[in-house]
């Protein structure tokens, strides 16, 4: 059976742990597709038994002393969002086919340039018969939004049993993996922070994710990369295994929410171009792979490729932006993450947050290196779990007590992990730091302090905000709330209603109040001249002919992205209100880029 083809052409990706993790129940009833994060299940559990009561549907506790909980524990609320969802839509259709008032609301909520939209406001001109006809219309052309998951591939601890190591799948990711396969759920995995080869293979164990004698798949593959050359290497992988990558969700390397992956240079606007221009390279090859490696396994052969679609997100905050994005680059969606953080509808974000991300400035914005993970870390200043952490470091109790362990992934002490945000990690490191206090000066005393207890617990704070909402008691010790939005929330400055949102990135409301908001493009630009002179300023090791390599080839990029944008600037028929603007801010950055100075080898 045939998709229907999405109503939307933009969707939402997964924020944090928590903030959408009961997204798709708010949204997908309207056809939006978003991302539900499933890496623990402790909230996902807590989540199940939430929505159980509210919908009167029959609960069973899933405990921990089950065996393969975790997993069970995600099969079953994935479950329950796919009814529950399934449930609003028919509501959604049958009010839609009854009152002209809602169905115009409906529309309004519509992308210009659908069919749907233009099908629908035809009906709701006409007289007679107007439930029935709109009702087959609905049943003939919508569908729910997709409810997919999103795996970090980065978070897959090694898991123990009284000090016995548990085999490979029941590692978290992998847990997490069998989970989504486990459900009946037609959707979407999506893959970020690069590639887990054991991870990978573990694919092969479940069915849903070859395609079937129609050539249909009934679970996706969506990998979240930051260049070509990734989406090439990760697709090939999987192909060889028999296994499809149904999107791949380009991501801004700086200007994006959670964990930064900056690029070496690369620009978003030259990702894009070559994804457009090699997309048939992309699809030739994985499917030349995939046929292969089925035929080896008897598996049904698709004669041609399955569809590939290319989407890409981080930064995005006009209508013009989305239009430009999805025009000139061929694309198929274009994902708006940290502006829904200012939905109610739609996300899962206490009062609290939501006001202080609806008050914050470009100032309060910036990347981090509170992530275990060792990763930039967008986030804002003011969380309750910054004031938090500060108070433990001034009781000499600094560190988390460290409950869920997802991050215990340092091996430096114990081969069981350990987790650098942990008051264990951080009292062996400052105990070693005493030791060497009348050796060093003050100022790298400080310095070294701070770059031990700057870490957060990420999987306690990361879901705090979802709990506050939802008015579900916290346990443990007290960690705030850790929010990973990305800068380009800076210009967005109050709560608004989902239909005011979707409005705006269609580009018949606007919510947002600054003028002087630079171009999606410009900004990103800014972040990685400004990471790239960071970077150099603040390298405190001996130059090796590497590093100084590495840091000629990101300016040599930065400065091909400008000239890249100097000549898409020059041709397009967007933006032409800011154009001048532009065209002196990329003269500028260019200036800046000529001007930075790399060191020469200081190499011992």
């Amino acid at each position: 059976m045939k998709e229907k083809t999405p109503v939307h052409n933009f969707h939402i990706p997964v924020m944090g742990l928590a903030y959408t993790i009961d997204s798709p129940i708010k949204v997908a009833q309207y056809g939006i597709s978003s991302v539900i994060s499933i890496i623990d299940d402790e909230i996902i559990e807590r989540m199940n038994r939430l929505y159980h009561q509210k919908n009167n549907f029959s609960y069973t506790e899933i405990t921990n002393k089950i065996e393969d909980y975790r997993a069970k524990r995600i099969t079953a609320y994935l479950d329950m969002v796919d009814d529950v969802v399934n449930l609003k839509f028919e509501n959604l259709k049958q009010e839609l086919s009854k009152s002209k008032d809602s169905l115009n609301h409906y529309i309004s909520m519509l992308p210009n340039k659908s069919d749907v939209k233009n099908g629908l406001k035809n009906l709701a001109e006409q007289k007679d018969n107007f439930t029935e006809n709109v009702r087959k219309f609905l049943d003939a052309h919508l569908s729910p939004g997709s409810i997919d998951v999103n795996i970090m591939t980065k978070v897959d601890k090694d898991n123990f049993d009284k000090n016995i190591q548990l085999p490979v799948i029941y590692n978290d990711a992998h847990v997490s993996l069998r989970g989504f396969a486990n459900s009946k759920l037609s959707s979407s995995v999506v893959l970020s922070a690069g590639m887990n080869p054991r991870l990978y293979s573990y694919f092969e164990s479940f069915p849903d994710f070859f395609p079937n004698n129609d050539g249909e798949l009934k679970k996706k593959i969506i990998l979240k990369v930051s260049d070509f050359r990734s989406a090439m290497i990760q697709g090939n992988f999987l192909a060889k295994k028999g296994l499809w990558v149904s999107e791949y969700r380009v991501e801004s390397g700086l200007n994006c929410g959670g964990h930064a992956f900056a690029t070496d240079g690369l620009l978003l606007g030259p990702i894009m171009e070559e994804f457009k221009q090699k997309k048939d390279e992309l699809i030739a090859s994985a499917h030349d792979l995939m046929v292969k490696a089925l035929t080896q396994k008897e598996l049904p052969c698709p004669p041609q490729p399955l569809e590939m679609k290319i989407t890409v997100q981080g930064g995005v905050g006009t209508a013009e932006e989305h239009e430009f994005l999805l025009e000139n680059y061929q694309l198929d969606s274009v994902g708006w993450g940290s502006p829904f953080l200012l939905v109610p509808e739609a996300t899962s974000v206490d009062k609290e947050t939501r006001q202080l991300l609806s008050k914050s400035k470009e100032d309060d914005f910036y990347l981090s290196n509170i992530s275990p993970l060792g990763i930039p870390f967008n986030t804002v200043k003011g969380t309750t779990n910054e004031f938090l952490k500060q108070q433990k470091v001034l009781q000499n109790k600094a560190g988390s007590s460290c409950p869920k362990k997802f991050l215990a992934l340092s091996k430096e002490f114990s081969p069981e992990g350990i987790c650098t945000a942990s008051r264990k990690y951080q009292t062996i490191k400052l105990n070693d730091l005493e030791l060497q206090k009348n050796e060093i000066s003050d100022r790298e005393y400080d310095r070294a302090k701070a770059k031990i207890t700057e870490k957060s617990c990420l999987c306690v704070g990361l879901v705090n905000s979802s709990y506050l909402e939802n008015e579900l008691p916290i346990k443990g010790e007290k960690q705030g709330v850790v929010v990973c939005p990305g800068p380009n929330l800076a210009y967005f400055d109050k709560e608004v209603s989902l239909a005011d949102m979707v409005q705006h990135i269609y580009g018949e409301k606007n919510v947002m109040p600054q003028n002087d908001r630079p171009n999606l493009f410009v900004n990103e630009l800014k972040m990685y001249v400004d990471y790239l002179k960071n970077e150099i300023e603040d390298f405190s090791e001996n130059f090796t002919n590497a590093q100084v390599k590495k840091w000629k080839t990101f300016r040599t990029n930065l400065t091909e992205g400008v000239e890249y944008y100097e000549r898409l600037f020059s041709e397009t028929t967007f933006f032409i209100d800011n154009m001048k603007t532009i065209q002196t801010q990329l003269a500028d950055y260019k200036s800046k880029i000529t001007g930075l100075v790399i060191p020469e080898n200081r190499a011992l």
